[in-house]
């Protein structure tokens, strides 16, 4: 397990990235730093976000996620679902989480819709689109997702942000092809302000998802190190 001083030196390095990549592409935009802390312990993620500013934390694993977030309930903490949403989980996901990344059937997003309870505020959820259409990676097709759009704008109980790939490593064309469709999509969407969100990237390529003008990107190995 990575020691407590090396994991904030990673973080640094990790926004200094970040940085350098906005600056080397002139974008002035804010990215957001997702730490994925999945298979990673209670007490590394404490340690993470009481020493940095670093607040939003991905898991991939419902009842895993459940236990961190009972560990940890004493801290202002965002989690976002990053894995594949199953049918029969999704209530797990509609109570207990602020974001849902790996939405991508309309019948998924409807569950999530009608399973989040009506105190909290609406779940955030991107739509994960199979970007390179290989057949062993979930996701809708480009050519599925303008109806997607069309049909979860208006639910109740999600707030749909934007899109969320993992493009294949070399496909170098990806981030961009996604980009493309993250603008050709706000003009369905029926509240073009919150459609804001543009999940991409990870530790070995952030740079040219920063470029092609990802908002948030998904980092793990690079903060934390290898999973436990």
């Amino acid at each position: 397990m990575i020691n407590e001083t090396t994991l904030v030196q990673h973080y640094a390095a990790v926004r200094q990235r970040i940085q350098a990549a906005l600056e080397q592409n002139g974008r002035l935009e804010h990215v957001q730093l997702l730490a994925v802390s999945k298979r990673q312990s209670a007490e590394a993620i404490r340690y993470l976000a009481t020493h940095t500013p670093q607040r939003e934390f991905g898991e991939n694993y419902g009842q895993e996620a459940l236990e961190k977030m009972s560990q940890l309930g004493d801290l202002d903490l965002i989690w976002h679902f990053i894995g594949h949403v199953q049918r029969n989980k999704t209530r797990i996901l509609a109570e207990h989480f602020d974001w849902v990344h790996g939405v991508d059937r309309l019948m998924i997003a409807q569950r999530l819709s009608e399973q989040r309870p009506p105190h909290l505020p609406p779940l955030n959820v991107c739509i994960q689109v199979n970007i390179d259409n290989e057949p062993t990676k979930d996701g809708c097709q480009p050519n599925e997702l303008a109806e997607l759009v069309t049909h979860i704008s208006p639910l109740p109980g999600v707030c749909l942000r934007g899109l969320m790939v993992i493009p294949a490593p070399e496909n170098t064309a990806a981030f961009s092809q996604t980009a493309d469709l993250f603008q050709e999509m706000r003009a369905l969407h029926q509240q073009p302000s919150h459609w804001d969100t543009l999940s991409m990237g990870m530790s070995n390529d952030l740079e040219a998802a920063v470029a092609a003008g990802a908002t948030l990107v998904r980092v793990g190995t690079a903060l934390f190190g290898e999973r436990l």
